[in-house]
């Protein structure tokens, strides 16, 4: 019950648009954290998390990885898209109020970014997969 509770979906093919968009952005960002592209590590991301203070860097960096690029990959696809969402949406707070807000909204590592992967997290929080989902298959 909870679980098709969590994956029903009454949204039409702009949140489909939207989620599909979001997760592809997500995984374009997690999956360099992991070291699967590029030339960046999970070690790499404990380090920055470590200089800013925050605790735990290797778990946070994991975690961060995770949810970006796993979350993003389950987004893609629709499945549990309010779950992901809510990781994700965690995430982008954090990126907002203790990465990016001392250097404004705008310019050289502004919260202008993770502040709209925010409000799209939100907003497939608040309406669901949309059409063309696998939680929209099983959830309704």
């Amino acid at each position: 019950m909870f679980i098709s509770n969590l994956m029903r979906t009454e949204a039409g093919w702009g949140m489909t648009v939207l989620r599909i968009v979001t997760g592809i952005v997500f995984i374009g960002h997690g999956a360099p954290k992991f070291g699967f592209v590029g030339d960046r590590t999970l070690e790499g991301t404990a380090g920055f998390i470590a200089s800013i203070g925050m605790p735990l860097p290797m778990v946070g960096a994991f975690l961060v990885a995770f949810f970006e690029t796993f979350g993003g990959a389950f987004l893609v696809i629709g499945l549990l898209t309010r779950f992901w969402s809510a990781g994700l949406a965690f995430a982008m707070l954090i990126a907002v109020t203790v990465v990016h807000l001392p250097n404004g909204m705008f310019g050289e590592g502004g919260y202008q970014w993770a502040l709209l992967l925010l409000a799209c997290c939100i907003a497939l929080m608040f309406e669901g997969a949309g059409k063309a989902s696998l939680d929209r298959r099983f959830g309704n």
